[in-house]
């Protein structure tokens, strides 16, 4: 998965909530008697001030990217009181940054800005702010809290602290229980983030010993190479946690290969792949820890909520917080069916 960096702020969500789900009420401070899904239009979904959003994220190269981008156009479509100026989107920051001063230029009302480099294009989310107009920082964050007023993204070492707890509890009674990682680029922060917080949750369990870990690049054929790499390195090991679903399918690919069954697998991040192969139950992956998509589909609800001065329905505050921290739930066998929808491809 491409760069991304949690800022570790307000923890919203349980386990059996998606993040989508955490802010259809943000427009509003009244109550609503209706249960939050992410099937239903916000709470406040009642036209008001017409709002302008311009989205700027970078090239939908990866699953995760592109799902980022069809959250935010669908959630926009929601809202009859919002229009949505999308980007084409850009890896090179110069490109990026060229995208978001024509926003500016735009004078649009509120910015959504998912930076191909978070401290690249810090200079340009304080030129937007300086502007009048203010930022909602997805995902990777900018350098200087000035940069933005409002930070939404995912939890990096919750993802890996809720895949060893999953690992930890199936394997707790076994004695010399043995795991291997499969983690992303180790030169990415968020790569370290997902480690830690997995070998943070291990020692919660004396039984259990991580025995090996690869990294690979969070693509398919990276994670059929390390996958194999790590298969006969290991001849017994009993869990696997991937850090990334996209690279997972090419790890799941090495393990057919193999002939391997006998362990179980944990993913990350929530593909549609993984949803339906957990659903199936015929193989070795049984659970996916997310780090969700939905994210840029709240992050429009945030904006909207900026640009009519409104707060998050459920807070008592009249502004939406400066800080949203999704939870990075346990996607099994049990829950499967609730998560299938926000599944990306």
């Amino acid at each position: 998965m491409p760069e991304f960096t949690s800022r570790r702020g307000l923890l919203f969500g349980t386990a059996a909530v998606g993040a989508g789900a955490l802010l259809t009420g943000c427009t509003s401070n009244e109550s609503s008697d209706e249960p939050a899904s992410n099937d239903q239009p916000a709470a406040d979904d009642k036209p008001g001030k017409q709002v302008t959003i311009g989205f700027a994220g970078p090239q939908a190269d990866h699953g995760w990217l592109n799902a980022i981008n069809e959250n935010a156009k669908s959630r926009a479509k929601r809202y009859k009181d919002v229009t949505l100026e999308i980007t084409e989107g850009s890896n090179d920051t110069a490109a990026q940054i060229g995208q978001i001063e024509t926003l500016i230029n735009k004078k649009v009302d509120v910015l959504v800005i998912l930076p191909a480099d978070g401290k690249a294009l810090t200079q340009v989310g304080l030129q937007a702010m300086r502007a009048g107009i203010p930022v909602v920082n997805l995902d990777r964050v900018f350098n200087s809290p000035q940069a933005y007023r409002c930070w939404i993204g995912g939890d990096n070492y919750g993802m890996g602290l809720n895949a060893g707890h999953y690992i930890g509890e199936k394997l707790k009674d076994k004695k010399n229980a043995r795991v291997i990682e499969l983690a992303g680029l180790d030169n990415l922060e968020l790569t370290q983030q997902r480690t830690q917080g997995f070998d943070a949750a291990l020692k919660n369990y004396p039984n259990i010993k991580k025995v090996a870990r690869q990294a690979a690049d969070f693509t398919v054929e990276s994670g059929q190479a390390k996958m194999s790499q790590l298969l006969q390195a290991q001849s017994k090991f009993d869990a696997l946690w991937n850090h990334d679903d996209d690279q997972g399918v090419g790890a799941l690919r090495a393990i057919d290969q193999a002939g391997r069954d006998d362990f179980l697998m944990v993913g990350g991040a929530g593909a549609l792949s993984a949803f339906q192969a957990i659903k199936a139950d015929d193989g070795v992956l049984k659970a996916t820890v997310l780090y969700p998509p939905t994210m840029a589909a709240s992050a429009i609800d945030l904006a909207r909520a900026l640009g009519q001065g409104k707060g998050v329905g459920g807070l008592a505050e009249f502004e939406i917080p400066a800080s949203l921290t999704l939870y990075s739930a346990v996607v099994d066998k049990e829950n499967v069916d609730q998560y299938m929808s926000t599944g990306f491809k």
